[in-house]
């Protein structure tokens, strides 16, 4: 089995589409690179339901493999069962490096310790409503709203018209037109909203911090830190709007950091 480190492992994406927006697949994707390629890309559900035409749509374009499961019983939704089947089937095989769940569903729970048991890393995709049982048995659990915010289009070329061939003045509302659309294509985008991180991560970066052997000035790599972090917690800190684990520490008042040669992160305890 290749290692997910390097980004080289061969990924299974299962989506309960019942159970998750269509809209957030692109920001999963983008996520899930950290682990490799997603070569595997399942949806499942009951695709006679006008309620996921959107991901019927998806699925031809992004190959995403419609996976039918009907209603046997009112009130009973069997996705579920059909994916943990999957899921195992994969993991057995021995194919499969890495595992992304979209999915609110904490009935996953039992699957997804499973599956980690094995070795291998699975990243829940879910709302923030998501039960703690699940977000904690994920190795990584990213808040898909909170994900998909953190992506800023980018602004649209405003195009311009060309004068027409056959006239050799342009009628005069446009000479004198002013230039409003270039300014607001200059514009720059809205910042993204950040979320307060709450002390439960900052006394788990603290414990991480306590448990690293410091250098002479009391520094330590912020790599080995986030690395103990992630043992021992399912947290990403895209969930607050960051991008990664150091623009984080810098907008906390507990460390400094500083960066070193090779562009490595170091930090130091302050409070």
């Amino acid at each position: 089995m290749a290692s997910t480190r390097d980004g080289s492992g061969n990924i299974a994406l299962l989506i309960d589409a019942d159970n998750a927006s269509a809209a957030h697949f692109d920001p999963v994707m983008t996520v899930l690179a950290e682990l490799g390629t997603v070569n595997i890309r399942r949806a499942y559900g009951n695709w006679s339901k006008t309620t996921l035409k959107t991901w019927a749509a998806l699925s031809v374009a992004q190959a995403i493999e419609p996976q039918q499961q009907f209603d046997l019983t009112k009130g009973k939704n069997a996705t579920d069962m059909k994916m943990t089947i999957d899921a195992m089937d994969l993991m057995a095989s021995g194919r499969v490096d890495g595992f992304g769940l979209m999915s609110s569903d904490s009935d996953f729970t039992p699957l997804v310790t499973r599956i980690r048991q094995q070795g291998i890393p699975v990243y829940g995709f879910g709302s923030v409503q998501t039960p703690e049982g699940f977000r904690r048995a994920c190795t990584r659990f990213i808040d898909v709203a909170a994900l998909a915010a953190a992506e800023v289009p980018l602004a649209k070329p405003v195009a311009k018209k060309s004068p027409s061939p056959a006239s050799k003045s342009p009628p005069a509302v446009e000479k004198s037109a002013p230039a409003k659309a270039d300014t607001a294509k200059a514009a720059p985008p809205a910042p993204v909203a950040k979320k307060a991180v709450d002390e439960e991560v900052i006394k788990l970066l603290i414990d991480a911090y306590g448990s690293v052997t410091r250098d002479e000035r009391g520094f330590v790599r912020l790599g080995s830190v986030g690395q103990l972090a992630g043992n021992r917690s399912s947290f990403d800190v895209r969930n607050y709007g960051y991008k990664r684990l150091s623009d984080l520490v810098q907008d906390i008042p507990n460390f400094i950091s500083e960066t070193r040669e090779g562009g490595q992160v170091w930090i130091k305890r302050v409070n």
